[in-house]
């Protein structure tokens, strides 16, 4: 197998539309190469845009245990957790990723989660 192809091709997949596919075609290579950062950020951007969050989850919780001032990891875990209502998981890793670098998209989700965790608190 022609590992930079596949990623190629499951590259494709997922920037069409078809994450399920795009993760079919990187599980392998991420086995091959389980220390390539950029096949299982792809992987697991596959696994949260197909609603796989326990796959998502997996594979950003290796890629901030391989660096973890990774902050987009952190931000895309974040988002995981709190897709899946595990919203006091996901508030730490929002605002490391929020805190490690200033971008619009961070700051939302922070606020989402905390306006959320805020509001069941008082209720």
């Amino acid at each position: 197998m022609d590992l930079l192809e596949e990623y190629r091709r499951a590259t494709f997949f997922f920037e069409s539309g078809d994450p399920l596919g795009a993760a079919r075609l990187l599980e392998p290579i991420v086995e091959a190469e389980p220390q390539n950062a950029a096949v299982r950020q792809l992987l697991a951007r596959a696994y949260f845009n197909s609603a796989q969050l326990n796959g998502a989850e997996t594979q950003l919780r290796a890629l901030i245990e391989h660096d973890p001032s990774d902050h987009y990891a952190h931000h895309v875990l974040g988002r995981t957790l709190e897709r899946a209502g595990r919203f006091r998981e996901a508030l730490p890793h929002l605002r490391l990723a929020a805190a490690m670098k200033q971008q619009t998209d961070y700051q939302e989700a922070l606020r989402r989660v905390e306006t959320w965790l805020g509001k069941n608190e008082s209720a």
